[in-house]
């Protein structure tokens, strides 16, 4: 006798779409590993290597047998690193109890959305946004409010769009700067307009994604919004990590200093989903975050000077409409009018011939809410980017 198994998958997971940048990587792997030259420039990951007394903190680590369950927020050390981590660069007085450590910069916004967030909640996001943020908030049943700030305004919100976009459900809003897609960061008079609006809305809680926190050169010195509004403290999230600053996107190790409540709450979810981050990388991140800074200064000036070729090249290409960027390592050209010259379909169609025409991997500007770009990671060597840039010019010349 047969039987026939019907599986109907939850509504929530059918709400979701995969990672675009990941899916962008392993599809330039596969074609690579049929022998095809592909140069990725998709991926969000420094290509340098993790600093050599990063690795010995972990080997030391091995070798003194830490190698057992730690408390689910963080070993205590980690927590003290990240305490004065905050107290050094941004001014910001945490209690390790105000800490949560977590696997990577991602499950520390799920944590937060799961801890926060009700099914009829409201979170602004602005566009172009990091493509996780829409889809973890609509996990939860909340509903991201994507707020479209483009190439003319450099592509951040204004507080005018602010203000509009709150309403009575609104939960949570986001900044994420400098930004991954577009690279561009908020000054400190930006994000003291925000603060003048944000006060009008107690409700409303505020996520500061400062991931390429050290990777700006442009409009800087960095500030978030709590260094700019300290009256925001108790409804205000840090959202940080290691990955990008000092390479350990492997090490998967992000951190979260905010009200203590909120953080117990998100320590809770942690608790029931991952437990406590890995042992050794622990160990790792502790290093990177109270050992030598010079190696992120070394990284932050060959992205700026990786972006500078980018930037220099991609704005001499016809049809390509390109700002220079404040940080990261990303540039975000706007295609549009060589996607209708070209009568493609769109974004996609554009990254697709891309990899199969030209050899070079992108990810469409669709995946981050702003439809008619590219994203373009410099996080690999000039050589590379030479060649890529040299592919580029020669695809829209035909």
């Amino acid at each position: 006798m047969e039987f026939s198994l019907s599986i109907v998958l939850s509504k929530r997971v059918q709400r979701l779409q995969s990672s675009p940048t990941l899916a962008v990587t392993t599809r330039a792997a596969e074609l690579k590993a049929k022998g095809r030259d592909i140069i990725g420039l998709g991926a969000g990951e420094p290509d340098f290597d993790t600093p050599e007394h990063i690795k010995e903190a972990a080997i030391r680590a091995i070798r003194a047998g830490q190698t057992k369950y730690t408390a689910v927020d963080g070993t205590p050390s980690l927590k003290r690193a990240v305490t004065e981590k905050f107290r050094r660069d941004n001014g910001l007085i945490y209690t390790p109890n105000q800490i949560l450590v977590s696997c990577g910069g991602k499950q520390s916004f799920f944590n937060l959305c799961q801890a926060l967030l009700n099914a009829e909640d409201e979170v602004i996001i602005p566009a172009p946004y990091w493509v996780s943020y829409p889809e973890i908030v609509r996990i939860t049943g909340a509903t991201p409010v994507i707020v479209h700030a483009g190439l003319e305004q450099h592509y951040k919100l204004t507080p005018a769009q602010l203000d509009q976009a709150i309403t009575s459900r609104t939960r949570l809003m986001i900044i994420n700067s400098p930004s991954n897609p577009t690279g561009m960061a908020y000054s400190r008079a930006e994000l003291a307009a925000f603060a003048a609006v944000l006060r009008s809305y107690p409700h409303v809680f505020i996520a500061t994604d400062d991931m390429y926190e050290h990777f700006q050169w442009q409009g800087g010195p960095f500030c978030n919004i709590l260094m700019t509004a300290p009256d925001l403290y108790e409804r205000t999230l840090v959202l940080n990590g290691v990955s990008k600053a000092y390479a350990m996107t492997g090490w998967r190790i992000g951190y979260t200093g905010g009200p203590e409540h909120l953080i117990e709450a998100m320590k809770n979810v942690q608790s029931q989903s991952t437990s406590n981050p890995a042992s050794i990388s622990q160990a790792a991140a502790e290093a990177a975050l109270s050992g030598d800074q010079a190696c992120v200064q070394r990284m932050c000036a060959a992205f700026h000077e990786r972006h500078n070729f980018v930037y220099e090249s991609l704005r001499k290409m016809a049809g390509v409409r390109v700002l220079p960027a404040d940080g990261t390592f990303y540039s975000f050209p706007d295609f549009s009018r060589v996607i209708a010259r070209r009568k493609l379909k769109d974004d996609n169609d554009l990254s697709e011939r891309l990899l199969l025409d030209a050899g070079i991997a992108l990810v469409a500007g669709s995946s981050f809410g702003a439809p008619g770009h590219l994203r373009l990671s410099f996080a690999t060597s000039m050589e590379s980017l030479e060649v890529a840039m040299a592919r580029l010019a020669a695809f829209l010349e035909k």
